[in-house]
């Protein structure tokens, strides 16, 4: 009996040894992992989901991270979700009836409390199919509400006066190291109409909160770290000029939290699908995990709520920006 009790412990042990790296490859967070979403009930509150990186015919975890986000949403009565771009892999739609609509949108976020707007930007892999066929789509689908390339939109958070401001940009032709021959009509965008547009909206808009979403995270600890200093030096300015508080990108598969020196917080929710792996940590990264999933926010009028949610449910990571 001493023997066996013994043998149990050595596996135990073993077992333990044998999980340890492969959770440290997996995360780098200054946050613990903690499950459960009782924490999550608030009132007064605008709720969302944010994905990205995502149209894989439901493969590579699309379906499962899909199904979690029905939960989530019908768990919190999510009002919208917002896409983080990269819509489909690994081209984008040809046209309104190209068989990626069903196979990697309508027949994988299925769930009845899915059944609400999403409000769209564009990725690389979209601008290698066609951007028109996705802004047309949204004559056809009562959810998909993507009608610009770049445009914006304004929501109150409820039982209360206060305004959030959500703008989507399109982060594409700010990147130059886009073949602009193989990406659509991506050549034919207008850098400074965007820009002079952004700034427009920014500065014209008196919400409490301001919030944009893109493709391209301006900062990042994963594989593309070091390598986005274009569409960076491009936009950070502007959201720091006009007190952006949160800006949401995908295009790295994974799921993050930076905050450099400044005001805006960075976050990226491109994990939709494939995942990928995260680098070595750099000062401001508050959050960073190679796992397939999304995030959950809840904007109260004074408070930003944040948790990332991988496929199986778990959470992450939960983080707060006050107002």
């Amino acid at each position: 009996m001493k023997n066996c009790k013994f043998l149990c412990f050595i596996l135990l042990i073993a077992i333990e040894l044998c999980f340890l790296p492969a959770c440290k490859q997996q995360s780098i967070a200054t946050s613990s992992v903690v499950t459960g979403n009782s924490y999550w009930k608030k009132e007064n509150a605008l709720r969302f989901l944010v994905v990205g990186d995502w149209g894989r015919n439901g493969e590579y975890h699309q379906k499962d991270v899909a199904d979690q986000m029905g939960i989530e949403a019908k768990n919190t009565s999510a009002a919208f979700v917002i896409s983080t771009g990269d819509n489909f892999y690994p081209d984008g739609v040809i046209s309104t009836s190209d068989p990626q609509w069903n196979k990697s949108f309508e027949d994988i976020y299925n769930s009845y409390s899915l059944n609400i707007p999403w409000y769209t930007c564009f990725g690389n892999h979209d601008y290698r199919g066609s951007i028109q066929a996705q802004l047309d789509y949204s004559k056809i689908s009562r959810r998909w509400r993507t009608t610009e390339r770049f445009y914006s939109f304004e929501r109150t958070i409820p039982n209360s006066t206060s305004k959030v401001l959500f703008v989507v940009i399109d982060t594409n032709p700010f990147d130059r190291t886009l073949n602009r021959n193989s990406h659509s009509d991506l050549g034919k965008q207008d850098t400074l109409t965007q820009i002079n547009w952004l700034k427009t909206t920014l500065q014209n808009s008196s919400a409490d909160w301001k919030i944009v979403i893109g493709h391209h995270p301006l900062f990042t600890t994963g594989v593309r770290k070091g390598l986005l200093q274009d569409v960076r030096q491009s936009l950070q300015p502007i959201f720091e000029e006009h007190k952006v508080h949160a800006y949401f990108a995908g295009h790295e598969h994974d799921l993050q939290h930076q905050k450099p020196s400044g005001y805006t917080h960075y976050f990226v929710s491109g994990a939709g699908s494939e995942k990928r792996p995260v680098t070595s940590e750099i000062p401001q990264t508050k959050f960073a995990a190679s796992d397939h999933g999304f995030m959950s926010v809840i904007l109260q009028k004074d408070t930003l709520h944040l948790r990332a949610i991988n496929y199986q449910g778990i959470e992450l990571y939960k983080t707060y920006i006050t107002n």
